[in-house]
């Protein structure tokens, strides 16, 4: 499960697939329930060696746990038309993009063309916007949850799974008390990452090459949202040594985050396909999670069944 390091006895090292088991686990439990095996499409629109290995990734586990997965390789003009389309199917029942496609604010346009009920990605302006405002439900009868994007949310089970979130505390309270930072603020990582950390309880120094800012909901989170703070003349050299845990999502393969600066007994997790993280980490931090690809692939699952399950609330509903 957990495997030392040859230069730090202290440190542990949790590797992606032990808590992917975990997770694998419950949605094994939502799988029984839904009646038939959900259909996943997935659109590859670009040549991006990372989004061809993320697709045969997302198929392997599908396959692996008895979902359905089709993969649609079209050309970057007709992926719009091919989405529209993929919305109209009833037998499908999630579909997913490979980004990046343009590398500009035509993939935004894209990521909202896939209908709210079938974006497995939880990247349309509805789920982002209930995230924002941190409200979990999609319905006043509170049956239908929101989706949440799965990288973020990865992120967030890989934390539970290894204990920062305090099981005491009310739910939507339990980092309490924590200090995070997180390098990188893109708008489908880093900022909504930052974004829930924050609505959970936790004070987030968000970095990037910009500056830093501070995701909090305020002294003893008295707010039911966060609110974001401007920390003028901050580096990392100011909030790395705060944190508690300290999450690298740089896609740089220069950027390291300094080990001299990190607390003793830090958490350290990289999402980054890069490694930004020093080799000398482990002598500084009490658990290292070098990558978090499974726990992603696992969530794309999760949440594809979340639409399923919202689908047939509605369904009951509407009954």
């Amino acid at each position: 499960m957990v495997g030392h390091t040859n230069g730090a006895a202290s440190c542990k090292v949790v590797l992606a697939g032990t808590v992917a088991k975990d997770l694998l686990a419950e949605v094994s439990q939502g799988f029984s329930k839904v009646g038939k095996a959900p259909l996943l499409i997935g659109f590859l629109a670009n040549k991006d060696p990372a989004a061809r290995k993320y697709a045969e990734w997302t198929d392997r586990t599908c396959q692996e746990n008895g979902f359905k997965f089709e993969l649609r390789e079209v050309d970057r003009e007709e992926l719009e038309s091919s989405i529209l389309a993929a919305n109209e199917d009833p037998d499908i029942d999630g579909i997913i993009v490979y980004y990046p496609i343009f590398g500009n604010r035509q993939d935004q346009y894209l990521q909202q063309c896939t209908d709210v009920s079938k974006d497995v990605e939880g990247l349309s302006h509805r789920y982002i916007f209930k995230l924002y405002h941190n409200e979990r439900f999609l319905d006043e009868q509170m049956t239908q949850k929101s989706l949440l994007p799965c990288t973020p949310l990865a992120l967030l089970k890989i934390l539970d799974y290894l204990r920062v979130y305090n099981s005491i505390l009310p739910y939507g309270n339990r980092l309490f008390g924590r200090s995070i930072t997180v390098f990188n603020r893109s708008e489908t990582v880093g900022r909504p990452l930052a974004a829930l950390l924050a609505n959970d309880g936790a004070c987030v120094y968000s970095v990037d090459v910009t500056g830093v800012q501070e995701f909090t909901r305020g002294a003893g989170i008295k707010k039911n949202r966060h609110e974001v703070i401007e920390k003028e003349g901050w580096g990392m050299q100011d909030c790395v040594p705060l944190s508690d845990v300290v999450i690298g999502g740089v896609p740089g393969e220069s950027f390291k985050i300094p080990t001299e600066l990190l607390r003793e007994g830090a958490v350290c997790i990289n999402f980054s396909t890069e490694k930004n993280f020093e080799a000398d980490v482990k002598d500084k931090a009490s658990i290292y999670v070098p990558a978090i690809g499974k726990v992603t692939i696992v969530v794309l699952l999760r949440n594809l069944l979340r639409l399923v399950q919202n689908r047939q609330a509605r369904t009951q509903e509407q009954a």
